[in-house]
């Protein structure tokens, strides 16, 4: 049996994009959309294009190396209410997976959730449309999923939402910290319980969209639609489960072994706090014959040709041309900016500004997909500022003293400097009293 796990899709995502024009959607690879005219996507935003198309990797590798089910851990996309378009791709992809025999089991995350409780949720139209193959693990308890392996349970965490876990009279005189407490421990004794009544003769797998305590977060916390509870990482990692498919946050990152509780991360880049990370999604191998906690026989991160993101650090001397030391910085970086989302950021000093020609750094880059921001860090000296009052009832050579302390003046330099002051002030009160 072999299951393909991914996350946080986040379908509607478009900052750093642009229109596409044709050459963008002629040049897109083999797998996107297959059957689908490319013309139909022109004009779309180029960021659309990215998001959709590492989802039509995950789902051609699903296709074509014989996964059974594919589980989804929530955050199908950026937005509480998706565009009927953003909608429509998500589904085409879904009934892609579905119509090919592959079962597919989705998790509510908080970008999936309405703003309002009782309202319908992007995700479910796929059971109120009965469509085959397709689960909505829309409220935390278990399911059962047929597979062309075999049957499996799913152990379904949706995003946790006060409301539905709470009655009003029970959080009156609450506050926000206890609240949370609350909830915590009553997800923790629900997982358990539902844990407990698992079937051991069945893989059992448990898909939530949560922060686990130690997970390395990434640029979900910008991203926040609401309160983050956390749960321990004993609450999830339970010997129960063969296996622990988590998402909401973007970070790739396996938490414990036994049994594996994973984030497969985002993936997309979404901004520049995940620059680094490498995205793509999880596939695991079990033997449904083997004991619980032995049927885990292979797991895989495969990585997905997500867009890469850059900055490029330069700083120029004292007196040197900042726009020289930008456009060396960047031929540093070869054919490294060539369809990435660049942001470049210039030390220079205060007198240097006004020689920065940024047009010049721009058509440097005009091989990268979108310049995100070029930042001019300049360094101001910075003044020391005294109260009126205070400025007006100073002496001058008493200010001339605070001067030289903000400035760190040596001792002896300070001394020297200030007998001359003192001559000079000397020479003027004598001319100013003939």
């Amino acid at each position: 049996m072999r299951i393909l796990h991914l996350s946080d899709i986040h379908i509607g995502v478009e900052n750093y994009g642009r229109p596409a024009t044709k050459e963008d959607v002629e040049a897109l690879p083999e797998h996107f959309a297959p059957g689908v005219p490319r013309a139909e996507y022109v004009g779309a935003s180029t960021r659309l294009l990215d998001f959709l198309s590492t989802f039509d990797e995950a789902v051609a590798y699903a296709l074509d190396n014989g996964v059974d089910l594919v589980l989804l851990a929530g955050d199908a996309y950026k937005s509480r209410d998706p565009s009927q378009t953003h909608q429509r791709e998500f589904a085409r992809r879904i009934a892609r997976l579905a119509s090919s025999g592959v079962p597919v089991f989705l998790t509510i995350g908080n970008h999936d959730l309405p703003h309002v409780p009782n309202r319908a949720t992007a995700l479910d139209i796929f059971p109120t449309l009965d469509v085959a193959n397709v689960s909505v693990g829309s409220e935390l308890g278990t399911y059962g999923v047929d597979t062309p392996a075999g049957r499996v349970q799913v152990v379904s965490l949706p995003w946790i939402r006060i409301g539905e876990h709470m009655a009003r009279e029970e959080t009156r005189n609450l506050t926000m910290a206890e609240i949370t407490r609350s909830i915590e421990e009553r997800l923790q004794r629900t997982l358990q319980a539902q844990a407990d009544a698992l079937d051991p003769a069945l893989p059992s797998f448990m898909c939530g969209h949560v922060t686990v305590s130690g997970a390395a977060l990434s640029s979900e916390r910008s991203m926040m639609l609401g309160k983050d509870h956390q749960l321990p990482l004993g609450a999830v990692a339970n010997p129960a489960f063969d296996y622990v498919a988590l998402g909401h946050i973007h970070k790739h990152q396996v938490l414990t072994e036994h049994p594996r509780v994973v984030y497969p991360g985002s993936l997309q880049r979404v901004d520049f706090s995940e620059e680094g990370d490498t995205k793509g999604f999880c596939v695991i191998d079990l033997d449904p014959s083997l004991p619980r906690g032995e049927r885990v026989t292979d797991f895989a991160f495969v990585p997905v040709g997500a867009r890469r993101m850059l900055t490029i650090d330069a700083s120029a001397t004292p007196g040197a041309d900042p726009t020289e030391a930008a456009l060396k910085a960047i031929a540093r970086r070869g054919d490294a900016t060539d369809g990435a989302i660049v942001r470049v950021r210039v030390a220079m000093e205060a007198a240097d500004e006004p020689l920065f020609r940024e047009n010049d750094v721009r058509h440097a880059l005009s091989r990268a997909h979108y310049v995100a921001a070029i930042e001019r860090q300049v360094h101001r000296e910075q003044r020391t500022r005294l109260h009126v009052d205070e400025a007006e009832s100073l002496a001058p050579i008493d200010a001339l003293k605070r001067y030289f302390e903000s400035r760190a003046t040596p001792r002896d330099r300070e001394r020297t400097l200030l007998e001359h002051a003192a001559q000079l002030l000397r020479e003027e009160e004598s001319r100013n009293a003939e």
